[in-house]
C-alpha cells in the first residue's frame, strides 16, 4: 500500500485524536519576513520559486519552495503581493540570511531589491475564532492561501489545524498592535498546530534534504507544474510525471521527543535510516509528541522507530488533506 492509499483508507482514524483549545494570537519568533521590491520583483521571484508569482491576485497568498539545481529545498515560503512592485515572503528565520544571499546571486540586471524586512513588521499567528474575526467570515468560508487586506494589516490564511482555521497576521512595525485580536496562544500550541496541519517548513536542520513532493507540497498548493523554469524544475517535474518519487511526508505520534533532521528506522532494514523528522511538537496533555516525518513508502508498512529499529515505535496518523496521485 502506498501513502496515497494509506492516507485515504485512514481518513476516519480516531486513535491519538487531540482536542484542546486552539484559539488566540501567538508570537512567531521562529519566522521572519523577506521583502522583494522593484518593478521586476514579481517576475524575478516567479523564475526562482516552485509556485506562480506573476499571475497571483492581490486577494491570494501562496506556498512555495526555493530549490537548488537538484530540486532540493533550500527554503520554503508563504508569500503575497503587497503591491504591484512589492512581494513579502515569510520563511524560517534561521534560513533567512543565507536564502537572501543565495537569491541575490540571481538578481543580475533585474530591477529588484531583496532585503530582510523582519524588523519592519509585526508578525503574529492567528487561530480559531480570532481568524474568523480577522477575515470577517464563517468557518466554512475560510479557505487556505487567501489574503485579506485592511488599512492596518494583511491576513494570510493557512491550512487549518485541530479543526480550526489558522492565519498569519502582518502589519507595519509603526502600526500599533490592536488589543482586540484575541486571547494569547502559546508558541508551543502554535507549533503543535503547524504539525497537525500537515504542512512543514524547511529549516536549517532540513536544508536541502527534500524535493517538494517529499513534503507533500504538490498536494497542498505549493508547486505549479504549468509555470516556467526555476532552479530544480526538471527534477521536480520528473519526480511527478515519471512516478519516481519514493518518499512522502507522514504525520505520526511519538512517545519521545524528536528533533528536525533526526533519522527514523524500520525493522525491515534496521541498518539504514528510512525517514527523517521534519517537525515535532509536544502535546499539552503530556501524552507524547506529534511528528511530521518524510520517509520511504515501502517502510511504512513495517513502521517507523525512533533512534534505531528497536527504539520507540511511532504511530501513523491520517493526514488532514488528500494526496495527489503521481501523474
Amino acid at each position: 500500500m502506498n501513502l496515497v492509499e494509506w492516507s485515504r483508507d485512514n481518513s476516519d482514524m480516531t486513535s491519538f485524536n487531540l482536542e484542546l483549545p486552539f484559539n488566540g494570537v501567538s508570537p512567531l519568533p521562529h519566522l521572519g519576513v523577506m521583502r522583494a521590491a522593484g518593478p521586476d520583483a514579481a517576475n524575478f521571484l516567479h523564475n526562482q520559486l516552485t509556485n506562480d508569482v506573476l499571475l497571483m491576485k492581490p486577494t491570494q497568498a501562496r506556498l512555495a519552495a526555493f530549490c537548488n539545481a537538484k530540486g532540493r529545498m533550500q527554503a520554503s515560503f508563504v508569500y503575497y503581493k503587497r503591491s504591484e512592485e512589492e512581494v513579502l515572503l515569510v520563511c524560517r528565520r534561521d534560513l533567512l540570511a543565507q536564502t537572501l544571499k543565495r537569491l541575490s546571486m540571481f538578481v543580475l540586471r533585474a530591477k529588484v531589491k531583496l532585503s530582510d524586512a523582519t524588523e519592519d513588521f509585526h508578525l503574529l499567528g492567528l487561530a480559531g475564532d480570532v481568524v474568523l474575526k480577522a477575515v470577517g467570515a464563517d468557518n466554512s468560508e475560510v479557505l487556505p492561501w487567501q489574503r485579506v487586506a485592511s488599512t492596518a494589516a494583511d491576513v494570510l490564511t493557512l491550512y487549518p489545524a485541530l479543526h480550526q482555521p489558522r492565519a498569519l497576521w502582518l502589519a507595519p512595525k509603526d502600526a500599533a498592535l490592536p488589543t482586540h485580536l484575541g486571547p494569547e496562544l502559546s508558541q508551543e500550541a502554535w507549533a503543535l498546530g503547524e504539525v497537525m496541519s500537515g504542512i512543514a517548513w524547511v529549516e536549517q536542520a532540513t536544508f536541502e534534504a527534500f524535493v517538494p513532493q517529499m513534503l507533500n507540497y504538490e498536494s497542498v498548493g505549493g508547486v505549479n507544474f504549468k509555470k516556467g523554469c526555476y532552479p530544480g524544475q526538471e527534477v521536480v517535474a520528473r519526480s511527478q510525471f515519471r512516478g519516481t518519487l519514493k518518499r512522502r511526508l507522514a504525520r505520526l505520534h511519538s512517545p519521545v521527543a524528536l528533533q528536525a533532521g533526526e533519522e527514523l528506522f524500520s525493522p525491515a532494514d534496521p541498518e539504514q535510516a528510512c525517514a527523517t523528522v521534519v517537525q515535532c511538537a509536544a502535546r499539552p496533555d503530556g501524552q507524547g509528541h506529534d511528528v511530521l516525518a518524510s520517509g520511504t513508502l515501502e517502510s511504512l508498512a513495517s513502521g517507523w522507530h525512533a533512534h534505531s529499529a528497536e527504539g520507540p515505535a511511532l504511530t501513523q496518523l491520517p493526514l488532514p488533506y488528500p494526496l495527489l496521485e503521481d501523474i
